[in-house]
């Protein structure tokens, strides 16, 4: 791919490393905070940050067995947050490509219907076994946060990768 002009060549990831954030985030969900419903769902942002930057790494695979940790956690219909995962990824890498010249901020603007999408489907399975009620616009707002900490989460995670590799003499790079 080429490459914008100014933008700095990323060193390869470490997989130690994605797999450490994903097991942060999941730690994060399973906070006890009492999950209410606009806190933000810090897997699911995750999984697309890394499914769109790592598609070869994170997969279907990754955000099924994630969901399934989620359902177990919170003793969800078994599936439930699988299935919604699963939906969050494909829509991730099926718009990897062109989402990758954007900026964070751009990128969360175009991200935020994919988060709206995927709350949504939660909500409607959650009421469709029963489980539910449908909340008022706090419901709103764990999308608009999750794209709002789409830069950030970018940030933070792209810093091991921009550090400075070792400067050798005979190399033009």
């Amino acid at each position: 791919m080429i490459m914008p002009k100014g933008q700095q060549l990323l060193l390869p990831v470490n997989p130690v490393f994605i797999a450490a954030s994903l097991v942060a985030a999941l730690a994060l969900n399973m906070l006890p905070l009492g999950r209410v419903v606009w806190t933000p769902d810090w897997v699911m942002v995750l999984l697309v940050f890394w499914g769109m930057h790592q598609p070869q790494r994170v997969g279907l695979g990754v955000a099924f067995l994630m969901g399934l940790c989620l359902d177990v956690y919170q003793s969800a219909l078994l599936g439930q947050h699988a299935l919604v995962y699963c939906l969050l990824m494909f829509g991730a890498q099926y718009t990897h490509r062109r989402l990758l010249w954007f900026g964070p901020l751009l990128q969360a603007l175009q991200l935020l219907p994919l988060f709206f999408a995927a709350h949504a489907l939660e909500l409607l399975l959650r009421v469709a076994i029963g489980g539910g009620i449908l909340p008022g616009f706090e419901g709103l707002v764990a999308p608009l946060l999750e794209a709002a900490l789409w830069p950030l989460a970018s940030w933070v995670l792209l810093a091991p990768q921009r550090r400075p590799p070792d400067r050798d003499e005979n190399r033009p790079l």
